[in-house]
């Protein structure tokens, strides 16, 4: 079977377990089938799971952008995303800052701090084993959760600010706040696409990201290019920051709840890949949000992780990864 057979496969198959999670428990408690077809209540699960899917989409993207370009896994990038958490609820509930101004300032910090990242740690390290790689990313982890345990606390902090749901349909309601980080994260692919595609800037990372000695010896500037590519997907995370700070609680330790998903999403679609990775969040956003519809909200991560580790048996590079 062929490369692009097994990418027919591994989606039709994801198709299928989406079916058969959404409709197949509800035949069984309720035994009757028209029931299972018209719970609005499961619609409403499976449209929540998409617009999950836009965030967890765009906590992917600066990752895959950072690997596909520098080639190092950034264990710590929820991390990043926590400080920009930190930083929006700051400047607003404390200083007063409108969320207008706070939340773009919120992004060039995590901007800085990927620059920062690449320039005193990673630039030292990419000649390095992978191992090598993965601790010292994994040790910034642990240093930016003790920096900001020790400096905010561990209490869990909450922005105050609450944007409210609408009627989809009498029985249907979406958050508002979802909505607005799905529409973003759509404008925010969108936009990083044509970045990549239309600008000379953005043609050379991705050049870079597919031959680098090549793009060495034709005059390339690999470490401004990494630079670059550090910070916006540094930017990225501050842009995500922007959209959970309004859903969740700020603490010390957010990141773990983002972490081991963003990671998942990134290797199930194809390390470096963003259209794979892109794929991937939705596809793991309706396992989490039907099963914890149908269950509890553990049990959606339970699919979502059984999912993952069933697909790096078949395919391990990756949905649109790359054989090597």
């Amino acid at each position: 079977m062929g490369r692009i057979d097994t990418r027919v496969w591994l989606i039709v198959i994801a198709a299928g377990l989406f079916v058969c999670l959404a409709y197949v428990p509800a035949i069984i408690r309720e035994g009757d089938l028209g029931f299972a077809v018209s719970d609005v209540f499961l619609y409403e699960a499976m449209i929540n799971g998409l617009l999950l899917g836009g965030v967890l989409a765009l906590l992917s993207l600066g990752l895959n952008l950072i690997f596909g370009v520098v080639d190092v896994v950034w264990i710590c990038y929820a991390e990043i995303v926590m400080l920009g958490m930190y930083g929006i609820y700051y400047l607003h509930s404390f200083y007063g800052v409108p969320l207008l101004i706070a939340m773009p300032a919120g992004i060039l910090l995590t901007a800085i701090i990927g620059y920062a990242v690449h320039e005193l740690v990673i630039r030292h390290l990419l000649d390095s084993a992978p191992i090598n790689q993965l601790l010292a990313t994994g040790g910034l982890l642990f240093f930016f959760q003790s920096v900001a345990t020790l400096a905010f606390g561990i209490d869990f902090r909450n922005l105050g600010v609450s944007l409210g749901s609408f009627p989809l349909t009498e029985d249907i309601y979406i958050s508002w706040s979802r909505l607005a980080a799905f529409i973003v994260a759509a404008a925010c692919v969108a936009g990083l696409y044509l970045f990549l595609t239309r600008t000379f800037m953005g043609t050379a990372i991705r050049a870079i990201s597919q031959d680098r000695e090549i793009m060495t010896l034709m005059g390339a500037a690999q470490g401004r290019l990494y630079l670059i590519s550090s910070a916006i997907g540094g930017g990225l995370a501050g842009l995500a920051a922007c959209l959970l700070v309004l859903q969740y609680d700020v603490h010390p330790f957010v990141g773990l709840s983002f972490g081991p998903i963003t990671f998942m999403i990134c290797v199930l679609g194809g390390l470096g890949n963003m259209v794979g990775g892109f794929i991937a969040a939705f596809i793991l956003s309706e396992l989490i949000a039907l099963g914890g519809y149908h269950f509890d909200l553990e049990w959606g991560y339970v699919f979502a992780f059984a999912f993952f580790i069933a697909m790096m048996f078949v395919r391990p590079e990756g949905i649109m990864g790359r054989r090597s």
